[in-house]
């Protein structure tokens, strides 16, 4: 029997290698070459300025052609006490203007990598208390520094990444829901949203419902796939606690045709990092085959009706070959 091909690209968390590795002085192009002996692991997303620090450009392209992975995206990672109150919303006007030259940065050198994508993680934007910042200037700065950002160069896509909280007790950009008006706001078609199921969860939403929003506006640009319990980010495998909203979620990438990379951000704290991440590839590939097997006529029609008995039939009949009588 031929094989498959992947839908998507597959790309797995760095810093897990580093973390649970033998050497936690690896470098980046350490890491890549042990991440590019995992079986299906065809695509890498660093942390920018992180993983390119202490390396040159010339080297990560020649790791990355010994490897086969394609570097699909930068994301970007405020560190340090000067962001600990904010990056774009910083309420200094020095460490906001080097926040958005950071993130500018990674820009340039998304292009000179031929990377396609530059992912902002807002970690530090938001607030801890009641009445400790003006929202709506609040709101001013982090799109004026998103959209000078997505104008720095505009054959790179710029994505952010919403989270409801964590570090900050409640976050600037919280949902789906803020993320688009960012991108309305923002107002540049290379700007959108990345989706990361646990962050969603953790906002309350149904993943593919978020995702859906996204996407029947052309601005899903990322995925990240975990899993977890929906109070924090607990960085799961893939499909280990919610198998049905992930199922879901790639359901709702398929019918949009999503063909971007698939990332794992998963955090493996007593696992094996390489065998986690094979078995987050093998479960994506299970929930890929039962999709397989979904009738779409017979799911339009349950759809159509609301019809949740109906539909719960059908998905145990894929997925555990249980036709309910």
């Amino acid at each position: 029997m031929p094989i498959v091909p992947d839908r998507y690209r597959f790309a797995t968390r760095l810093n897990s290698f580093r973390d649970r590795g033998v050497d936690r002085n690896a470098t980046a192009p350490d890491l890549l070459r042990t991440v590019g002996r995992v079986p299906g692991m065809t695509a890498v997303e660093l942390n920018y300025p992180q993983h390119v620090q202490g390396t040159t450009e010339s080297t990560l392209i020649e790791v990355l052609a010994e490897t086969g992975l394609a570097l699909t995206a930068l994301s970007l990672r405020f560190e340090g006490p000067d962001f600990a109150d904010g990056a774009f919303t910083s309420p200094r006007a020095e460490t906001k203007a080097r926040a958005i030259r950071l993130a500018q940065d990674a820009v340039e050198v998304a292009a000179r990598l031929g990377v396609p994508h530059v992912n902002l993680w807002m970690a530090h934007d938001g607030f801890d208390y009641p009445f400790q910042v003006d929202y709506d200037r609040l709101w001013t700065d982090e799109v004026d520094g998103f959209r000078r950002v997505a104008a720095h160069d505009p054959a790179i896509r710029i994505s952010v990444e919403y989270k409801p909280l964590e570090p900050r007790r409640t976050a600037l950009v919280r949902s789906m829901g803020e993320a688009l008006l960012a991108v309305h706001d923002v107002g540049l078609p290379n700007f959108g949203v990345q989706i990361d199921l646990c962050h969603s969860l953790m906002a309350r939403e149904q993943p593919a419902l978020a995702a859906s929003l996204a996407l029947r506006e052309g601005r899903l640009f990322g995925v990240h796939l975990n899993d977890g319990y929906g109070q924090a980010d607990d960085g799961l495998l893939v499909g280990s606690v919610h198998p049905w909203q992930t199922l879901e979620l790639l359901a709702t990438l398929r019918r949009h045709d999503y063909r971007g990379t698939i990332y794992f951000d998963t955090f493996p704290v007593r696992e094996d990092p390489a065998a986690e991440s094979t078995a987050n590839v093998a479960r994506v590939r299970t929930l890929e085959a039962i999709l397989d097997r979904l009738d779409a006529g017979r799911l339009a029609e349950l759809q159509t009706r609301h019809d949740a008995l109906g539909l719960q039939e059908l998905l145990h009949e894929v997925t555990f070959g249980w036709d309910g009588r």
